[in-house]
């Protein structure tokens, strides 16, 4: 991922924890998933292979778009976490605002997976 399409991200999803529009941690991104109020989340590349296991299948289960976002320090630090393996966006604006910047900067991810599907419904 580019620097400045990093650097937006990062504070797009502490913008969104601040305002309660997302929610830090994988038990908390799979806690919305199964509630059907997760819009987008965003998984750190160098998390462990079992804290994907743990969330991936549950994101595809529920067509959730998933966004390789940067480590799981620059991550967690942009959320007020030393790290974190996820964050999960409910807010379907924020979510909008972050697919549309990753769109415009080609970084979708995975290609042709679950990150395809479209968060502009109605609210």
């Amino acid at each position: 991922m580019n620097p400045a399409a990093e650097a937006k991200l990062l504070r797009l999803l502490g913008l969104g924890v601040r305002g309660r529009g997302a929610v830090v941690g994988v038990e908390r991104v799979r806690e919305a998933a199964s509630k059907g109020t997760l819009v987008l989340a965003v998984v750190a590349p160098d998390v462990s292979r079992h804290s994907l296991e743990k969330v991936l299948p549950l994101l595809a289960a529920k067509r959730v778009p998933v966004v390789e976002g940067p480590g799981a320090a620059a991550l967690g630090h942009a959320v007020g976490r030393e790290t974190t393996a996820a964050v999960g966006v409910t807010d379907r604006n924020l979510a909008r605002g972050i697919q549309e910047m990753l769109a415009e900067a080609s970084l979708r991810w995975p290609p042709g997976g679950a990150s395809d599907a479209d968060v502009s419904g109605s609210d």
